[in-house]
């Protein structure tokens, strides 16, 4: 992990106190910084020898703070989540090194922040997908060397139901996981909108390997998941019996992820939550133009590509009638950053659709693009 990956984790362990110190120079403005969750922000009290200043700020600012603070101002920073101390350190020669402990002597946590987080799939509830994965204990406890696995679970679930009030309760809803694999957050998925929202719900994972969608049926069959089933298939051409009401994409492959979005907005599903996997074919498309620094490098050519990716997929989805957000998501095992798509069916103005696309257009004409995703869109051969 490079600094700013670093920093992420910690950021993403959800610490509710943080500690800047170590200046880089003996004249520093300030020789620490307190940094303390509150219930809307952060605050940072930064000491000089004598005084105290305070400052609060948003977590994207927080963030930008840190990554500005860390190497440049500070060599160390302390962060505790109630679980675990994380401390990240930068050597005088720039090297950065983070280690994380559990920890019996915490600091106290401000005034208001002493009590629990309250997650969505709460311990000591039966929830036997997260035993089998070794997340819960048999009596539903969270095995502690899975902590983080666990609340990684929780923020997906999260991310979801800030938007799942939006779908209809009158009827069975419908929902699609397309290129499901071995489906650990689909079975959960399925426990959230059944026992946990109540919600009477059909869930279709699609997948192209036989033996997953075996072994997934199995499972479905053993937890009793009776409206869980899923089947082999390909995301590109797929029809599926039933009207749509959200569709889910986690990890599927380069433009698998394209189809899966295409279909989803054709059956004008409610809502979309898309975690794209590797994404190969703007870096292939990709010409400097004007922008040569770009595509000069071969790693800032392959980043920079999978970004203009998910932000052109984000304006497609916008111009399709879709309230649209790229979040940032950790995921489970694949990498230490990911972005989700939310996408909910929504009245954009038809001057916000234009702008979208003509946004896509200028990528386009200056790289050379020709995305999966507009082509389907358009109509035109994909």
């Amino acid at each position: 992990m490079d600094l700013q990956q670093m920093l992420e984790a910690v950021l993403a362990a959800e610490p509710y106190k943080m500690i800047l110190s170590n200046p880089c120079r003996k004249d520093a403005q300030y020789r620490r910084i307190v940094i303390n969750r509150l219930e809307t922000c952060w605050q940072a009290e930064k000491y000089t020898e004598k005084q105290v200043f305070h400052e609060n700020m948003s977590e994207e600012t927080l963030k930008l703070f840190l990554e500005g603070a860390m190497g440049q101002e500070y060599r160390q920073l302390n962060a505790w989540d109630g679980e675990r101390e994380h401390a990240v350190r930068v050597s005088k020669n720039g090297k950065a090194s983070y280690l994380k402990k559990k920890t019996a002597q915490a600091p106290k946590e401000k005034t208001g922040h002493n009590r629990k987080k309250n997650y969505i799939l709460e311990e000591g509830q039966m929830i036997p997908p997260l035993v089998d994965m070794g997340i819960f204990t048999s009596e539903g406890k969270i095995v502690r060397s899975m902590y983080d696995k666990y609340r990684q679970i929780n923020r997906f679930v999260e991310l979801i139901d800030d938007e799942i009030g939006t779908l209809p309760k009158d009827r069975t809803l419908t929902v699609i996981d397309f290129g499901c694999g071995k489906s650990y957050l689909t079975f959960i998925l399925y426990y959230y909108l059944t026992q946990i929202r109540k919600l009477d719900v059909r869930i279709i994972g699609l997948d192209l390997k036989a033996d997953v969608i075996e072994h997934c049926n199995q499972a479905a069959e053993k937890y009793g998941y009776d409206q869980l089933h899923f089947e082999l298939g390909d995301i590109n051409g797929y029809e599926c019996p039933y009207p749509v009401d959200m569709v889910v994409s986690l990890h599927a492959c380069d433009t698998a992820t394209d189809y899966a979005l295409y279909n989803a907005v054709r059956w004008n599903a409610e809502l979309i939550f898309s975690v794209p996997c590797c994404q190969h074919e703007l870096n292939s498309q990709m010409q400097g133009g004007s922008l040569p620094i770009l595509t000069r490098y071969g790693i800032i050519k392959e980043r920079t590509a999978a970004l203009m990716t998910d932000a052109i997929r984000g304006n497609l989805l916008t111009a399709s009638g879709y309230r649209t957000q790229l979040l940032e998501f950790v995921d489970l095992s694949h990498t230490p950053k990911n972005i989700l798509i939310r996408a909910v069916r929504s009245n954009i103005p038809e001057k916000t659709r234009r702008e979208m696309l003509q946004e896509v257009d200028a990528l386009k004409e200056q790289f050379g693009f020709r995305p999966t995703l507009d082509r389907l869109l358009r109509g035109e051969d994909a």
